[in-house]
């Protein structure tokens, strides 16, 4: 009998003497030792989640960060239209350097590149050449010898420069031109099957070799080029020709040219002059102004709400052992409540947006036409429900681009120190503050625990949580270890009753 009650202890085979069941003891014993351990886990996914709120709110941060970007470049707030009279052969764009007025451009010819077709068809017979077919099986009309290397020239600004393409036993008329197209050297080829023609043009318009050939086939010593292919003759390349303001004639080697701000894009001659007109593009300002502002209010909106939203203290995270006796409706119902309140009051993100309201509140000394938002239909909301959210007089602000577009640009993107500074840049200052203030406390999304303060609470809770299953399972041994040495007692016990009860009856 001593045999089996050793074999019950290191099986933990409980309750045979006892008849009680030791199993389901240990088990609400356990259950009442691991009430701090569950209080653990939750504070763990408390902060998990907290973590990611914050990091949630530095997205928003962020995407308004990129937005400023944008409002800081003078084009934002002197965006210029130009338009054409003759918009079929003339069109124009103008930066925010261009001035407002209108511009007289009459082009008299247009820039071409130079082309070399073939004097005549290629291929010899009544039976054109197959162009996927070798060099060397071609009947062509100047006959073939297929060379090793191929050269020609082009020309930048008078400079030649010589282009070698080699060539193998297996190419063909295709991939030969395909390898010259293919190649750096500014000239595209193809072969036309219809008019039996190979085709030799350069991919830059304009004249670079005045006086002479753009594609110049001299160094060519294998006469593929010229009696093969039947090259050399060239339609000569010419520059883009134009008279600005009726006073000067200028040349462009493309179908463009830009002056004082403004490109103009060739796309015919003129019937005469074409006046282009410059002008403020006034709805182009305000729609990026709009649309920036209505960031800003969304990013607020947000942030408030994070700040205001209530928080259920009775509804702690859920551990997997509760998750397992409620629907997956009923979690969600939960966690909704669990979630609540995680950044409630939160001292970063009050003190980031009381400093933003402070960047839109104070003037701004730049010497210029606007030192504070109000003068160009911008102000915050007297509803002090709307924390702080900016609302737009639609028409002052037009007014105000429209008349001095540069004192707009200087009130928003100032870029000075102290009271001059405008107020993108103040924005740009205190987003960055408070952004890099969360990133410290939360961390970014490749940080390590040990890179930011929830992170590091975290790591101190894995660890005492580790430590406390370790102390759990001393725990439950010493419980074993306590009722096993009971059933040790008890069938002893039973042992010496039954020796009894044997002596009494016989």
């Amino acid at each position: 009998m001593v045999n089996n009650v050793s074999s019950m202890n290191s099986m933990r085979i409980g309750g045979l003497a006892s008849g009680m069941d030791i199993d389901q003891i240990v088990s609400d014993l356990m259950e009442a030792e691991r009430i701090p351990l569950q209080k653990m886990e939750q504070d763990k996914t408390w902060m998990t989640w907290q973590r990611d709120a914050y990091r949630d709110v530095n997205k928003s941060f962020s995407e308004l960060d990129n937005m400023l970007r944008d409002m800081k470049y003078q084009k934002t707030y002197s965006t210029r239209q130009a338009t054409s009279s003759q918009s079929d052969a003339i069109t124009a764009t103008a930066d925010a350097t261009a001035s407002n007025g209108t511009y007289n451009m009459e082009v008299t010819q247009l820039a071409k590149a130079a082309v070399n077709v073939s004097t005549q068809g290629i291929s010899g017979g009544t039976e054109k050449i197959d162009p996927f077919g070798k060099l060397s099986e071609q009947n062509f009309t100047g006959g073939v010898t297929v060379p090793s290397t191929m050269t020609f020239t082009t020309y930048e600004n008078g400079v030649g420069t010589e282009h070698n393409i080699d060539i193998t036993e297996t190419d063909t008329l295709n991939s030969v031109l395909t390898k010259i197209t293919d190649q750096d050297n500014g000239v595209r080829a193809f072969y036309d099957v219809q008019a039996d023609k190979v085709v030799m043009e350069r991919t830059e318009a304009g004249v670079h070799n005045e006086g002479g050939s753009e594609i110049d086939f001299s160094a060519d010593t294998s006469g593929f080029f010229t009696d093969t292919l039947q090259l050399g003759q060239e339609t000569a390349a010419q520059d883009a020709e134009f008279i600005y303001n009726g006073a000067v004639t200028l040349t462009s080697k493309t179908n463009s040219t830009k002056l004082n701000g403004i490109t103009f894009k060739f796309n015919d001659v003129t019937e005469g002059s074409a006046n282009i007109t410059v002008s403020n593009d006034v709805d182009a300002s305000v729609e990026k102004i709009m649309k920036f502002v209505d960031k800003y209010n969304e990013v607020i909106e947000k942030v408030n709400g994070s700040l205001s939203e209530e928080k259920y203290r009775d509804y702690k995270p859920l551990t997997d052992a509760q998750k397992q006796e409620m629907s997956d409706k009923e979690i969600e119902l939960w966690e909704e409540k669990a979630k609540s309140g995680l950044l409630k009051g939160d001292s970063i993100l009050s003190s980031g947006i009381f400093s933003m309201r402070q960047d839109w509140y104070s003037d701004i000394d730049n010497g210029s036409e606007y030192s504070h938002l109000s003068e160009i239909g911008i102000e915050t909301s007297p509803n002090y429900l709307d924390g702080g959210k900016l609302i737009v007089t639609e028409s002052k602000l037009r007014e105000a681009l429209q008349n001095d577009p540069d004192s707009v640009y200087e009130l928003f993107s100032n870029d000075v120190e102290g009271d001059g500074r405008g107020i993108i840049n103040r924005l740009d200052d205190s987003i960055n503050s408070t952004v890099k203030r969360i990133e410290e406390r939360a961390g970014k999304g490749y940080h390590t625990l040990e890179q930011y303060t929830l992170g590091k609470q975290l790591k101190d809770v894995d660890s005492r949580i580790d430590q406390f299953q370790d102390r759990l399972t001393q725990i439950e041994d010493r419980y074993w270890s306590q009722f096993t040495a009971m059933e040790k007692a008890i069938q002893r016990m039973n042992e010496q009753s039954s020796y009894l009860m044997q002596q009494f009856n016989g």
